[in-house]
């Protein structure tokens, strides 16, 4: 199967930086898209930036020209750059993948996630 491993939260000062990163492994034949999203306390999980392998982004407009995401496509790991922290940032921050895997002799459609990383902005 494939998992993804995620780390680089934590507690930051408002206004302050952190990078979150996400590797996938496992049986992992291609990865179309990685994503992180995110969900606050008592609210929907939303999707933050994604990233393709051809390295076309989308970001949350709450997140434009603060928060930068890149991939590593040899590694299938993807990043988030995080400045500029806002308090209404803080969230548990989720790494997505969707693509293609190796099921026995068969490939077999891929949507994984992690198991989540807390983000605390606060001072």
């Amino acid at each position: 199967q494939v998992q993804l491993v995620e780390s680089g939260g934590g507690l930051v000062q408002p206004g302050g930086s952190l990078r979150l990163s996400c590797a996938a492994s496992g049986s992992i034949f291609s990865i179309y898209a990685m994503g992180w999203y995110r969900q606050a306390p008592g609210k929907q999980r939303e999707l933050v930036a994604a990233i393709t392998s051809g390295g076309s982004t989308n970001y949350a407009d709450s997140v434009k020209g603060r928060f930068t995401i890149s991939r590593d496509n040899a590694k299938n790991t993807v990043y988030l750059q995080m400045n500029s922290l806002k308090p209404e940032d803080t969230a548990v921050y989720y790494c997505n993948a969707e693509g293609e895997y190796y099921s026995g002799s068969r490939l077999s459609h891929l949507e994984v996630w992690g198991q989540g990383t807390l983000v605390t902005v606060s001072s």
